[in-house]
């Protein structure tokens, strides 16, 4: 039988893992709710599946960490370095990401609704399938990242610059449509940001 710790014994065991250096964290379906691990060192750590929600994470380092259908709903992620994490699936409802360094990251099937990206890098990172409605991304940085997304007109886009490739999905409540090229761009321009629409790539003759 899994041991499968929640609550206050699982945030005991995490930080006795981050005080333990070389330790491979393995928190795997684990319950961290209530946890404060700001700061914390999680670089190829495994948290498949568990429960983050409104656990503080400023800074922390998630470098290739496995996050993947992890839920973060709520959590404090300002700063955090999430170079090459594996995110698919994972739950960003309300998350922060403010500053965050989201660089190589994998994001597919992502529910970011309401989530704030403010100043964060995101860049050559892989956005499949991206619920980003309601989400605030003033003064991110893109750069020629796989950019397929739901926003809507509650998505703030002021001072959002780079590169990506298309198409993103603009809800509009009852409908929807895709944007690419230069509508696309001229959409996020009319919004306060400046990005250019990278044409997909052509496969070799």
């Amino acid at each position: 039988m899994k041991h499968n710790p929640a609550g206050p014994e699982a945030t005991r065991q995490l930080q006795e893992w981050v005080a333990d250096e070389g330790y491979s964290l393995y928190g795997i379906e684990h319950d961290f709710r209530g946890a404060d691990l700001s700061g914390g060192d999680f670089t190829k750590a495994w948290f498949t599946q568990a429960v983050l929600a409104g656990v503080r994470l400023t800074g922390a380092i998630f470098y290739r960490a496995d996050l993947q259908s992890a839920d973060l709903t709520g959590a404090d992620l300002t700063g955090a370095d999430l170079v090459r994490a594996n995110l698919d699936g994972a739950v960003l409802r309300s998350a922060r990401l403010d500053g965050a360094d989201m660089v190589k990251a994998s994001l597919q099937g992502v529910d970011a609704s309401g989530a704030s990206f403010r100043g964060t890098r995101i860049m050559g990172a892989s956005l499949f399938g991206v619920d980003m409605t309601g989400a605030d991304l003033t003064d991110a940085m893109l750069l020629q990242n796989t950019f397929k997304v739901t926003v809507d007109d509650n998505t703030v886009l002021r001072g959002l610059t780079g590169t990506v490739f298309g198409p993103i999905t603009v809800n509009n409540g009852d409908s929807s449509r895709e944007l690419a090229g230069a509508e696309l761009e001229a959409w996020i321009g009319a919004r306060g940001g400046q990005v250019q629409v990278i044409p997909p790539r052509r496969a070799p003759q």
